[in-house]
């Protein structure tokens, strides 16, 4: 195993033109970007695809669709595959190159996924708290390659950027660099999905660290989804002149997906009555806390969907082929919502393999689905933590 080198380096004051949401930027913990070349065992899967005919353009419903009934059970044509097992509470999957890239988010590890199943590590963050909800979240890539982390570190919630060089099998990570900073942070409600929208932005959703009053000061950054350049600047069309606040009013969002045509959907959290699915508008504001779910208040926007908590907690979410693909914590399932037809909603591996955090699209097509039962409030079984894999075409109703 080669010699771990730890880097160090001071974060730029990242000054945001609100003044209430500037802060002295801390340091950043050491961050070790050399790879521990010692892998990890694990299965190549092998899947079968297929694809369904172009999507029809989703549309804002006059009336949300009311749904906490049960969706049917759908059925699956041939069983999913382990891509990787033995992972730590892992919380997201994004592909570089067709190379994929794994954040655990107690371990605080950045690996990089061999096709036979094996791991490889490239960074770890020491110092995130393996307690809670926070620690490295979020993953996202970039049309030049640079790889972005969100992540916790005591009261703060932070986005970096790390430059990426090499191939399969020998990729290395050059020092991080600060794209935001000063988001709160809590033992829950940290958000932490990042993703690069298809107008070259990244998005970024952050919880309202337990604080609900925040997801309704325009001022804070939390509770909130964010829209910001590559470098973490405010984008000039975004809809609050000189802030990164795209939309406002969220308990903890954890899925961004878009359709085809642009249309941005989040899955939201809610406290004790409904989980949301969001059509996401610039500038809209989403109600928390002082509605949850549909409420019919002109003042808010209403979800497009909606769950009960116990069905449901929505974390990580994909799209693909007019499909939305959502994993489900508490609810233990993968929900899929045609994008058409939002009432049009199916449920897949109830109970079958746990907690689920996390769903991507492969560069081959198939789903990759993240279990989720080694955060401490899952069951472990045999393997866990896991990724799975399947085609699409498998999901049947």
């Amino acid at each position: 195993m080669s010699v771990l080198r730890h880097v160090t380096v001071l974060a730029a004051a990242f000054a945001l033109s609100l003044s209430a949401c500037a802060s002295p930027v801390p340091s950043i913990p050491p961050i070790t970007t050399t790879p521990d070349m010692t892998p990890t065992g694990g299965v190549t899967p092998r899947v079968e695809v297929t694809t369904k005919p172009e999507e029809t353009p989703p549309t804002q419903p006059s009336a949300p669709a009311s749904t906490n009934a049960d969706a049917p059970a759908g059925e699956v044509s041939f069983p999913p595959r382990d891509v990787a097992t033995g992972l730590q509470a892992p919380w997201s999957v994004v592909f570089r190159e067709g190379v994929p890239l794994i954040s655990e988010r107690d371990s605080g590890r950045i690996l990089e996924l061999a096709s036979d199943g094996s791991t490889r590590q490239l960074a770890v963050i020491e110092g995130v708290p393996d307690r809670g909800e926070g620690g490295l979240l979020g993953l996202a890539v970039d049309d030049g390659g640079r790889l972005y982390a969100y992540y916790t570190m005591d009261d703060v919630n932070r986005i970096v950027r790390f430059d990426v060089s090499g191939t399969a099998g020998a990729l290395t990570l050059g020092e991080p660099q600060v794209v935001l900073d000063g988001i709160a942070a809590n033992f829950t409600h940290n958000g932490g999905r990042i993703a690069f929208g298809p107008d070259g932005m990244l998005y970024a959703s952050t919880g309202d660290a337990g604080v609900s009053q925040r997801a309704q000061d325009p001022s804070s950054l939390s509770g909130k989804i964010l829209r910001m350049t590559p470098d973490g600047e405010v984008p000039p069309d975004n809809p609050f002149d000189g802030s990164l606040v795209w939309t406002l009013g969220h308990r903890n969002v954890q899925g961004l997906a878009w359709a085809k045509d642009g249309t941005m959907f989040a899955t939201e959290f809610g406290q004790d009555t409904w989980d949301e699915l969001n059509i996401i508008q610039p500038g809209k504001n989403y109600g928390w806390p002082v509605v949850e779910g549909i409420a019919n208040n002109g003042d808010y926007t209403d979800p497009l969907q909606q769950w009960s908590p116990g069905d449901a907690s929505p974390s990580g979410m994909a799209h693909l082929d007019g499909t939305l693909y959502i994993a489900n914590l508490r609810g233990r399932r993968l929900r899929t919502v045609d994008v058409s037809d939002p009432s049009a909603s199916r449920e897949f591996f109830v109970e079958q393999y746990g907690r689920l955090r996390d769903v991507a699209v492969a560069p081959d097509g198939a789903l990759w689905v993240i279990t989720n039962n080694t955060d401490g409030r899952g069951d472990p079984r045999d393997g866990d933590d896991r990724i799975i894999a399947v085609g699409p075409g498998a999901l049947v109703d």
